[in-house]
């Protein structure tokens, strides 16, 4: 059994939190000549730490972006990117082929959430050369626009749903990029899949959701499944964790939030089940 619940706040910036801590690059690298990179430069650069990088074989970067149909030259928005695990790739990636990104980070209404997105974007600033000129916006329950009205070609949801929903802005976040994106662009997602057929907890407070309930949350907004890919699959997932999804790597609790570790734990099947298993998904808003 678990301790008694954190408050829906508490949890969500303390999930981030972890989901922040990693080793930094030292050096920051030269930047490439412009329309000198391609994706796969930008997966295998050599800026992204090593930490990020063992987790290409679960999230499948290269792959996740060319199906949601990253493009040089797109406008696309990250929406809270944390310490920028896909941010290394992307604004890289598009600041040397003339595209624009936008990071709609937390929006910075208490100390630990200005952190977060201060340390985000001293991260950026040490080396601009290589990141280019990332605009960071806001998402959260009573952000504006995270970008100008019908000016994105691809808009990003990456395993950022179970937030939004224990935040309660699940639903504002698909208008939100809705209204980002121009007719005919993307919206990407990847989240934490629940086991089909189940009831969707509201809260989500496994931290997996239901892909059905993920598609008819965009349908309601307005878009269009165009495509479903098992490209971040896991069939080892049996969802069944006692801290739910932060059970596994990379967070790998082996308490609840706000204990101590529990150093007797026995973390070796969870390990041998890897990452979750997740839905990755594309949809369309009509043109």
């Amino acid at each position: 059994m678990s301790a008694a619940p954190l408050s829906r706040r508490s949890v969500l910036l303390s999930g981030l939190a972890l989901a922040s801590c990693r080793p930094k690059a030292t050096t920051p690298p030269a930047a490439p000549a412009k329309g000198a990179m391609s994706l796969r430069d930008a997966v295998d650069g050599s800026w992204r730490p090593a930490a990020d990088k063992a987790r290409d074989p679960w999230r499948h970067p290269l792959e996740s972006l060319e199906f949601w149909g990253l493009k040089p030259g797109q406008t696309v928005v990250e929406f809270w990117p944390g310490a920028g695990w896909y941010t290394d790739i992307l604004a890289p990636y598009l600041a040397a082929n003339d595209g624009k990104l936008i990071a709609a980070n937390l929006q910075p209404t208490d100390p630990a959430a200005i952190e977060i997105v201060e340390a985000f974007r001293r991260k950026l600033q040490a080396n601009r050369k290589l990141y280019g000129a990332v605009e960071i916006t806001a998402f959260g329950a009573t952000s504006g626009p995270v970008a100008p009205a019908a000016t994105a070609d691809l808009v990003l949801f990456l395993r950022n749903l179970h937030n939004w929903m224990a935040a309660g802005v699940v639903e504002k976040a698909f208008r939100d990029a809705f209204a980002a994106l121009k007719p005919g662009g993307v919206l990407g997602v990847e989240e934490h899949r629940a086991a089909p057929g189940g009831v969707q907890d509201a809260l989500a407070a496994d931290g997996y959701v239901d892909q059905a309930y993920a598609v008819r949350l965009a349908q309601e907004a307005g878009f269009i499944l165009n495509k479903a890919s098992e490209i971040n699959a896991n069939d080892k997932d049996s969802r069944d964790h006692p801290f739910g999804v932060w059970t596994l790597p990379p967070i790998r609790l082996t308490a609840p939030r706000g204990e101590p570790d529990d150093l007797g734990f026995d973390r070796a099947k969870y390990d041998e089940i890897g990452e979750s298993d997740r839905m990755t998904l594309r949809f369309v808003k009509p043109a």
